[in-house]
């Protein structure tokens, strides 16, 4: 596994908008001021040409453009790191136009972003064995204050932190609109953590190589000329792999469908434990199936601890990952942490 240079005092943070970018509030506001607060404390900033755009259909351009500006940030330009600036729907459609092989020959660089940006973030580790931070994307650097998960993902990406923990509570309902695009996020509900075995609450800890994403893209990616996670999984067997998985528009119905998907794809060979990420769908019932057992009836079987309603995702907030590390896992009660060994 690669592992690009961390961002140190004074370097340049490239912006890039592979899926959505922020030509619309409340995101445009945020991510000026995300621009402001990174030049207030000394950084350069480079932002490629899909930044504001809104030309293409469920990303920021058409696939080729934003193909093209993904590739340039990477082979081309002279940032040190590379941040998203949203997520979307469609990312998935630029993958023909982005070049993995002038990528991979090229010096690594970290890129952060979470959600559409499955698509690469997932496909870094998997397909070009370099690793990337599922994280928050550009306008979320722009709320005032910043919340810890906000600082912890600056911790990890300027490699002042090797390890982060959940947060206390967690938002439902979005601060963040139009009106008040610089807004923090609105902590309402109490952080209360899954176990599965439910023993396992107790304590646990488990360590392995570390995979995952947004279940909405990680099931367009399934049988594609990209899924080489069979390759991945060979490469990596002798560490084991951890899976984090998320969802956002999943209704509980897709989630059971979509992990079955992938277990009988055999993605989750040699597995070691899974991270669960708060859905979307939190608190959803359907025919009485519901965001618990929508992933125990399946993942059960393979006798590995199953944490549940982690602080991943699209629930805010989110702890960063770092793909492709080798992680270490401790948890009980509604404690966890999680630490990256960049091996």
């Amino acid at each position: 596994m690669r592992y690009p240079g961390f961002l140190s005092s004074g370097g340049k943070i490239g912006f890039i908008a592979p899926s959505f970018g922020c030509a619309t509030e409340p995101y445009k506001s945020a991510f000026d001021n995300a621009l402001s607060v990174f030049h207030k404390m000394g950084y350069e900033t480079d932002l490629g040409p899909n930044c504001y755009e809104e030309k293409g259909i469920g990303i920021s351009n058409e696939p080729e453009m934003c193909g093209e500006e993904l590739n340039n940030a990477f082979i081309n330009s002279d940032c040190d790191v590379i941040i998203s600036c949203g997520g979307g729907e469609l990312m998935c459609t630029i993958l023909p136009f982005v070049d993995f092989g002038g990528i991979r020959n090229s010096k690594p660089k970290w890129y952060m972003g979470f959600s559409d940006n499955t698509n690469y973030v997932f496909l870094s580790a998997v397909l070009m064995d370099t690793a990337a931070i599922y994280g928050p994307c550009a306008s979320s650097f722009g709320m005032e204050p910043w919340h810890k998960a906000i600082g912890d993902a600056f911790d990890i990406i300027t490699g002042k932190a090797s390890k982060v923990s959940g947060y206390d509570g967690w938002e439902r309902d979005r601060g963040k609109n139009e009106e008040t695009p610089l807004a923090p996020y609105n902590i309402t509900e109490k952080t209360e953590y899954v176990f599965y075995p439910e023993g396992m609450k107790k304590g646990v800890s488990f360590e392995g190589r570390l995979i995952g994403g947004c279940l909405d893209c990680l099931s367009n990616l399934r049988g594609t000329v990209y899924d080489k996670v069979s390759d991945f999984n060979e490469r990596y067997k002798e560490d084991g792999i951890i899976w984090f998985l998320e969802a956002c528009d999943l209704n509980v119905m897709d989630i059971n469908r979509t992990i079955w998907a992938l277990d009988s794809a055999g993605w989750f060979k040699y597995v070691k434990g899974f991270l669960i990420g708060r859905p979307v769908c939190i608190g959803q019932e359907m025919m009485g199936l519901d965001h618990i057992n929508a992933v125990t009836k399946i993942l059960a079987k393979y006798n590995v601890p199953i944490i549940m309603d982690l602080d991943i995702g699209h629930m805010s907030p989110m702890m960063p990952l770092i793909v492709g590390s080798y992680a270490h896992v401790k948890a009980s009660g509604d404690d966890f942490e999680i630490g990256f060994e960049l091996k």
